[in-house]
């Protein structure tokens, strides 16, 4: 099992306007090989920023980079740019293989 996860930094009162472009945007996950699920992770907030983490788990991390070559991951992050302002600075990624599952 593979997990991919991206952590962004939201300006400060924009936290709802992030929330809402991911619960409003057509991910084209559901038939993707090796989807299994995925999650939005809001954390603490300080003087700068809210932290948000987006969280997916697929199959193996094969599958996971071939979703990142198709055109369902190209639909999905269609107008991933089109709300710059509630970014501080570009997402961070971090992917991970499952060594213990319980």
């Amino acid at each position: 099992m593979y997990i991919a996860m991206n952590r962004f930094r939201i300006a400060l009162g924009r936290e709802q306007d992030f929330i809402n472009i991911w619960k409003n945007r057509d991910t084209h996950l559901e038939s993707v090989p090796g989807f299994k699920e995925f999650h939005l992770l809001q954390g603490q907030t300080n003087e700068e920023c809210t932290l948000f983490a987006s969280h997916s788990v697929w199959t193996s991390e094969d599958m996971f980079v071939d979703w990142t070559k198709s055109e369902a991951f190209r639909k999905a992050h269609a107008n991933a740019g089109s709300a710059k302002d509630i970014y501080l600075g570009p997402p961070q990624f971090e992917g991970f293989n499952v060594v213990i599952y319980s």
